[in-house]
């Protein structure tokens, strides 16, 4: 019984010595850098959490887009949506100057898309005109963001669209979430069944899918690992601030077990590879301080 204590506590030591590491490694990364920081991680099998501003409301440019196809998502699996049913797309749906992969594959518009494959182009490429198409469905922001609170994750705002963030610079700020909100609701999707099996596996494979931000929490992970996440990038003014850099998602280990992480780098004055390096080099810390705790 003795002995059995005396392991258990040189455990717990151990396990607080480890985390500790990881926390004095990340104020290194983030040490001398032009930016505001937001880091939550969550071991989804280990409970094991750690956060750096983690209650702090951040912009979460297309990271919503993840939010936006849980919700219709959540619609198809009630049945007003079906992934198959066509979505009839205006030439006006398709508004100029935005990053857009539907424009560039139908520049003329007046084309009928099955919903899985907006979802897809919101999610995977993260498509702005999709996002606002996909809105719109739903009746706009408000349904969205009312269906991330009845989940239990309140530190979520929703407000505007992708049009309207485009149009006035502080718009962007109205979509706000704390990177705790962020794992919170990734460790109930990939939990709590709050989707279909079907839905789930969908989205979850839409996301793993994701070819932006090949340079933030992929970047320095080992090739094969397989992450599902979102990015979110905003423009940069005539300051030189860009408003948020972020990625998020949910990392599977070789164990087979996963941890949730979000990473807002936010009104930063460096450049865009600073910025995503600052997500990789946490990205590898935290992959790293599970790995070691997995073996």
């Amino acid at each position: 019984m003795y002995l059995s204590c005396l392991i258990l506590l040189s455990v717990s030591f151990y396990s607080m010595a480890q985390k500790k590491q990881l926390r004095d490694q990340i104020k290194q990364v983030l040490a001398h850098k032009k930016a505001d920081v937001g880091v939550s991680v969550y071991g989804i099998e280990s409970k094991d959490t750690l956060s750096f501003n983690g209650d702090k409301h951040y912009p979460m440019q297309s990271v919503f887009k993840f939010h936006i196809a849980m919700a219709v998502l959540n619609q198809v699996d009630k049945g007003r949506f079906s992934l198959s049913q066509k979505i009839h797309i205006k030439k006006s749906d398709l508004l100029p100057n935005t990053w857009s992969p539907i424009r560039e594959a139908h520049p003329n518009g007046e084309v009928d898309l099955p919903l899985s494959e907006i979802i897809k182009y919101t999610v995977a490429l993260s498509d702005n005109n999709g996002c606002d198409i996909l809105m719109r469905l739903l009746g706009g922001p408000k349904p969205i963001n009312d269906y991330i609170h009845s989940l239990g994750v309140k530190d979520v705002s929703i407000k505007a669209n992708e049009e309207e963030m485009h149009k006035e610079w502080n718009v962007q700020f109205s979509n706000w979430s704390t990177p705790k909100a962020i794992t919170d609701l990734l460790v109930k999707f990939y939990t709590k069944n709050l989707l279909s099996k079907d839905s789930f596996n969908f989205l979850w494979t839409t996301m793993v899918e994701t070819t932006t931000g090949v340079n933030r929490l992929k970047g320095q992970l080992p090739k094969g690992t397989i992450v599902g996440h979102k990015t979110g990038t905003s423009d940069t003014n005539k300051q030189g601030i860009t408003a948020a850099i972020n990625d998020m998602g949910i990392v599977r280990l070789p164990n087979g077990k996963h941890y949730a992480i979000a990473v807002f780098v936010c009104n930063t004055k460096e450049n865009e590879a600073t910025n995503d390096k600052i997500i990789s080099d946490i990205s590898k810390l935290v992959w790293d301080y599970f790995y070691k705790k997995s073996k």
